[in-house]
């Protein structure tokens, strides 16, 4: 059964999507991830804005181009999924 402790540590407000992920998430998230490979150009994408729209993706079910403008493009965030 859900308490008011529970639904304040769970809450979603103040984010731009339900789907997106809070700070305390990120957190967990972050050293998980590889860094950019050595040499060439530096990564120029957000990865935390990558992985807020394949959340998006994955908890509205929507078509990839239904991807909303303010979330990276369609091709990068489905680049980084395979």
């Amino acid at each position: 059964m859900w308490t008011a402790a529970d639904r304040e540590r769970y809450g979603r407000e103040g984010l731009r999507y339900p789907s997106d992920l809070t700070d305390a998430e990120w957190a967990l998230i972050a050293p998980l991830i590889r860094p950019g490979k050595r040499g060439g150009r530096r990564r120029s994408v957000n990865l935390r804005e990558v992985l807020n729209g394949l959340l998006y993706v994955l908890e509205t079910g929507c078509q990839w181009r239904h991807l909303p403008r303010d979330l990276p493009p369609r091709s990068t965030v489905h680049g980084y999924l395979q």
